[in-house]
């Protein structure tokens, strides 16, 4: 993201819009010392005890993707891309959300695992676990670097706050809340920033489909925009790459729908750790599959407000400045909102931010004390130590993301950034996991080296792409094939090392694989009341997705 130009964005907030920016960072502290009552052991800390209702921890689950990431960029992408952003969501997210609560969660809490990395070591070894752990905590602190540095740059922008202010203002906050309360205080502020998002976003769309005519104006109006009538569709032209995405129907299916989205959703711990801290198996399995409904219904107030931006602001789209896409959100607040809803609106937008680091904050700081310090660095300590290095490791956690923040610099569009991270990391994670997960012969050395070399593979993409050897539509693009090349790399070395090293024994596998004893039975079991049913939830959800497709295919 660049460097914004103040004069531009700058909003004029009055008394009552910093009051309702002051009551909220009030709520947030407040939630933080609250939760801490609650704080006695590591597990209070990491897990919150495993009591959530799931009610709780599927909006928390959703709310912790509604960071930066999600509304600043997937706004930036429905204006450059058009209606073919909805496929981040439809086949994106939601199949892999319901895949997750009835598939891969009866393994995630029945085997009482504390994270993504600690069932790797179960189910391979050591070294498996080492390099996702490592990984892991690295692609964290990489991600909240965005969601931090986003942040400053928009207060700076619209606020006129110094860099360096609001860098160390939303660092704090976070900082606070999650050193004081760990995961409840993160899972109740993700369930209130979740309505206070929204409710800084609904007015943006409403306000700005008055200004175009209806959703009828609108689209005419992006018809005659540079984007023109492909932007308006999803499946059209995507026989080829001659669409708004430049991607075909290969690359949105095998890279975004599956590997990329499953590799996120079922297999990244920022969004898991929620599921875990669920009172119950069944609540654990519902979390995901609720947070897909609302999931469902967020393209409105991003995607949508993308192309008012698109068809609103003149000159949207430019290399630097004011205009580029990333700003398609502030450039909507400053034109469309008057005070006191303005207020709400930059209160909901500081939300999305602080959401998405707290989520990958409290995520960092589980990995780095159970995976790397309690299984590496000082093993067999009492609980209370593994607490207070809980605590140090998010201030730590933090620290990094100071610095990290400035990496985001470069990229004009972070959800470029952002999809390049996805292919690097979780795309072979999610093969490894798969793979591991229902072929019991999987051996423990396949786990690490179809990891390491399923990111061997998405990296050299990459370069090859930054450095032009290798010709891609676009960033995203590239993505995808990334993403799917760290696949099939992954899948087929699976294979191969498999049958040159030894596996592991079936008693040594129960509960981690699917295939033995009671394994099929958890997948499908669920309870009687229909509303309380995971497949039948996650039926109706993918569904519903299916159904959203139509009048825009």
């Amino acid at each position: 993201m660049h460097v914004l130009a103040a004069s531009g964005l700058r909003l004029d907030l009055d008394m009552f819009d910093y009051l309702i920016l002051a009551l909220y960072f009030i709520t947030v502290l407040g939630i933080g010392f609250a939760a801490r009552a609650a704080i006695r052991s590591s597990s209070d800390f990491f897990l919150s005890g495993r009591s959530m209702p799931a009610w709780v921890t599927g909006l928390a689950f959703v709310s912790a993707n509604l960071g930066a990431i999600e509304i600043i960029g997937m706004a930036a992408n429905g204006a450059q891309y058009g209606l073919m952003t909805l496929h981040y969501y439809w086949v994106g997210a939601v199949p892999a959300m319901v895949f997750l609560g009835i598939v891969m969660m009866p393994f995630y809490y029945g085997s009482k695992v504390r994270s993504v990395p600690e069932f790797l070591r179960r189910r391979f070894n050591n070294s498996t676990h080492l390099f996702n752990a490592v990984s892991f905590a690295v692609a964290q602190v990489l991600i909240a670097g965005v969601n931090l540095y986003a942040l400053a740059l928009i207060l700076e922008a619209l606020l006129g706050w110094p860099l360096w202010v609001s860098i160390m203002l939303g660092a704090a906050i976070v900082l606070v809340y999650i050193t004081l309360g760990g995961l409840s205080s993160a899972i109740y502020n993700e369930v209130l920033q979740f309505f206070v998002i929204l409710a800084g976003l609904i007015p943006i769309t409403i306000v700005g489909l008055v200004k175009v005519g209806g959703i009828d104006g609108l689209f005419e109006k992006v018809r005659q925009s540079p984007l023109g009538e492909p932007g308006l569709h999803t499946w059209a032209n995507t026989g080829s790459t001659d669409n708004p995405l430049g991607a075909s129907w290969i690359g949105i299916i095998f890279g975004l729908g599956f590997v990329l989205s499953f590799g996120y959703w079922t297999t990244n711990f920022a969004e898991v750790q929620r599921a875990l801290s669920a009172k119950s198996e069944n609540a654990a399995r519902r979390t995901p599959i609720i947070g897909a409904f609302p999931k469902l219904l967020i393209p409105a107030v991003t995607v949508i407000p993308g192309l008012i931006a698109l068809v609103t602001v003149q000159g949207l789209g430019t290399d630097e400045g004011d205009l580029v896409y990333n700003n398609a959100i502030p450039l909507l607040m400053r034109d469309l909102l008057p005070n006191g809803v303005l207020g709400v609106a930059v209160t909901g937008l500081l939300a999305s931010f602080m959401a998405g680091m707290a989520a990958n904050v409290s995520g960092f700081n589980t990995v780095f004390t159970y995976d790397i310090w309690q299984a590496y660095i000082r093993k067999d300590r009492d609980d209370q130590h593994y607490l207070r290095v809980g605590r140090y490791a998010t201030i730590a956690g933090v620290l990094v993301g100071i610095g990290t923040a400035f990496i985001a610099a470069g990229f004009s569009n972070i959800m470029n950034y952002i999809q390049a991270l996805f292919s690097l990391f979780n795309a072979p994670l999610f093969a490894t996991f798969i793979v591991g997960m229902f072929w019991k012969k999987m051996s423990p050395w396949a786990g690490f080296w179809s990891l390491f070399l399923g990111f061997l593979a998405s990296l050299g993409l990459y370069i090859a792409h930054l450095t032009d050897a290798i010709h891609f539509n676009s960033d995203l693009d590239e993505s995808f094939w990334g993403a799917g090349a760290a696949f099939v790399v992954a899948v087929i070395v699976a294979v191969i090392v498999t049958q040159f090293t030894p596996s592991k024994r079936e008693e040594e596998l129960r509960g981690l694989v699917y295939g033995l004893e009671g394994a099929a039975g958890a997948v499908l079991a669920g309870e009687k009341v229909w509303w309380r049913n995971p497949v039948l939830l996650g039926g109706i959800a993918v569904t519903l997705a299916v159904l959203l497709y139509i009048p825009v295919w």
